[in-house]
This record gives C-alpha cells, structure tokens and sequence, in this order.
C-alpha cells in the first residue's frame, strides 16, 4: 500500500470510518481546541507520511471526533516550509483529509498586522493571499491537475459564515489578504513597506501552501489570522517567536468562539 493508504487505515483502526465534515488546522494559541474533540487523538508520528511539524507551541496530533456535535479532523501542528524546506509538507495529511470525507478545510495561523486599525488580540478573515514566497507545493506534480485555478481559493460562502458567527458571538473581525514569507527570520521594515504597497493586510510564514494542496484535492477554504504583533517597522515592540507565543491566546479565545458558533451551524 501507499503511505497515504497506510495513514488512512491507522486513522480507520482508531478512530473508525464515520466520514469526516470538516478539516481544522490550528495556528499558535489554539492548542487547547483539539483537546476539546471527543474522540481520538493519533501522533503525527504514528501516520505514515505525516509531517514532522517540530515548532514549539504546537501540537503534533490529529484529533478524530466531535466537537459541536459535528465530525472533524484537527491537525493540531502544520509542517513550515522553513522546517526543512519543502512547501509540500502537508500534503498527504490533506490528501488523507479528503479521503476521510471532509470537503471543507478551515486554517488558522498567527500573523503580523500593517494595519493600525488591526492591532494584536484582533482577528483578521483572510479574502485573499499573496504568495510572496514564489514557492508552490504543486511543483513537480505531473498531472494536469497541477494547474489549480486560485480566483475563490478563500470559498466567499465560507468565509460569509464565519463571518455571520464573528457576529453572533460579538467579535469584530476585519477583512484583509495575507501575504506568506517563508521564514525563519522575520521580514524587515523595507519588505514590509513593499508588501504594504502590494496590497497585503497580513504577514505570516504558513498557510497559503496549504490552501494552494486543498484547493488541488478540491476542498473548499477559508483562513482567520490572530494578529499577535505589528509587522517590523510599524511599531517599537520587540518581534520574536516568544512573543508569538506569548501573544497568541489573545486572539485565540476570541477565535475558539467563533469558531465553535461556526462549527454549531453545521449540525
């Protein structure tokens, strides 16, 4: 068998074969989420395939079960490209996403605002990316397929319920579009004033290869930002990972709110 047949029969072993609704991949501060699944959690590395995903502050399990009454699967840990570079890390995970059922993906990450009015604790629902990186996970992918049109990459009917939710639990949720940085190091003052003029809102290192993997295993998309610092040259704060981490529960209640109200009006 294939490494994705094999990870999906380990999931089948311990989580059973009821079909999945939805895919959730968690960004920094959302750690407590996946704990609240009723159902399984499985290593990362007792699947096959399955990335190493090493960052502190994250989670390397996917939880199978319930959580408002609806089936997911949470991948509590995503694969950076700066890991190791390769921007395709997180493919078989999503491609066992979609054959466990599931036909919407829903992404969360931590960010860096350019915006004033989109401070950190502020949550932002992405309209659009920008992959500033130039990298592509689908490089090298022989078939057709590979050519992935992006025009509604974020699903406008997903991103509206979302935004319904952030409403009905009485967030304020800005729109805006992310650009994706690779990383480790963080961008500096100059590449954020170009980002600025390009038209990005956001900054982060994660994200948009992932989008580009589910849109090509034809999932449907949508991603929220916790904003958890201004971008390099926007303010006097100090920018580091620990920071990140520090900053990121902010943002992350209000998140878990919406996206539990969110989750309720799929059942």
């Amino acid at each position: 068998m294939s490494l994705t047949s094999d990870a999906l029969k380990a999931i089948h072993d311990r989580a059973g074969t009821a079909p999945v609704r939805l895919g959730l991949i968690l960004g920094s501060g959302l750690g407590h989420l996946a704990q609240a699944v009723d159902g399984v959690a499985i290593p990362y590395a007792d699947l096959p395939g399955f990335p190493h995903a090493a960052v502190s502050g994250h989670n390397p399990h996917l939880h199978i079960g319930t959580l408002e009454g609806v089936r997911v699967a949470v991948f509590g840990a995503r694969e950076h490209y700066y890991e190791k570079g390769n921007p395709a890390a997180m493919r078989r995970a999503l491609d066992v996403l979609k054959r466990l059922g599931a036909t919407d993906l829903i992404l969360t990450n931590a960010a860096g605002s350019m915006r004033p009015d989109v401070p950190p604790g502020d949550l932002m629902l992405l309209s659009d990316h920008i992959n500033y990186s130039g990298l592509n996970p689908l490089i090298g992918e022989p078939t057709d397929a590979r050519f992935v049109p992006m025009t509604d990459a974020h699903n406008p009917d997903l991103r509206a319920a979302l935004r319904a939710s952030a409403q009905a639990v009485g967030i304020d949720i800005k729109d805006g579009v992310y650009a994706w940085y690779s990383g480790p190091s963080f961008e500096t003052p100059a590449e954020i004033r170009m980002l600025k003029m390009l038209g990005a809102d956001a900054v982060g290192m994660s994200t948009v290869p992932e989008i580009i993997l589910a849109r090509f295993f034809g999932l449907r998309c949508a991603a929220i930002s916790t904003i958890t610092n201004m971008a390099a040259g926007m303010s006097d704060e100090k920018i580091s990972h620990e920071h990140t981490k520090a900053m990121a529960p902010l943002g992350a209640a209000k998140l878990e709110r919406i996206l539990r109200h969110f989750l309720a009006t799929l059942r």
